[in-house]
């Protein structure tokens, strides 16, 4: 398999990924499904972060069974494997571990991943914050550790059926992969990511 095959694969992980620092303004680069795709290059990277735009039909409640739900995990890729919730607080705080199966030529990666959900009682725009969660977990010989990566969730709703979803996110997929290459492919990431929770949640509302 080429290269660049593996780096989909690869790409596919971040839907688990905080903030990023101010840099150049976000760059549209397509419309795909009702999902529109945008990149940016931060500061400090030369991996670019993505966002991913859409509206999702569905109430908050059916959305929140997928997004920030880290036990309910069947519907991300198959190519995930060893998933372990490390701690659990209710639905505000969860600390995970996994690892990804990633397509040769390149290594398996794994993440730890610290997510803080919060929802503005005024609003009811919720939050759904990751990061890595260092030190938790020993890193393992021939599995590449991504430590440099962030990922955000904004859920605002329009009505009891409708809810605007922003996907933010970047990752340092680390090891040898060169930027070029990554960021060729990372509009794929908002995009399968966002699509799959439309599918999942439209479905289950219309059912």
């Amino acid at each position: 398999m080429k290269p660049a095959a593996g780096i989909r694969v690869l790409m596919s992980l971040f839907l688990f990924c905080s903030h990023c620092l101010p840099a150049q303004s976000w760059y549209f680069i397509k419309e795909k499904n009702g999902i529109k795709i945008y990149t940016r290059i931060p500061e400090y990277s030369s991996f670019k972060c993505f966002k991913g735009e859409t509206i999702l039909h569905a109430s908050m409640k059916e959305i929140g069974m997928y997004i920030g739900n880290v036990k309910n995990f069947n519907w991300w890729d198959k190519n995930i494997r060893d998933l372990k919730v490390l701690e659990s607080d209710s639905d505000k705080h969860v600390k995970y571990y996994f690892i990804y199966d990633v397509t040769w030529p390149l290594n398996d990666r794994d993440i730890c991943v610290d997510v803080v959900i919060s929802i503005d009682s005024v609003s009811g725009v919720k939050v759904v914050y990751a990061k890595p969660l260092p030190g938790v977990v020993p890193e393992q010989e021939g599995i590449v550790r991504i430590k440099n990566y962030w990922q955000k969730w904004t859920l605002t709703p329009i009505d009891k059926n409708s809810v605007h979803a922003i996907l933010e996110g970047f990752v340092d997929p680390a090891g040898s992969v060169p930027a070029w290459l990554y960021n060729m492919v990372i509009v794929e990431t908002p995009l399968k990511v966002m699509g799959g929770i439309k599918q999942k949640v439209e479905a289950a509302h219309r059912d």
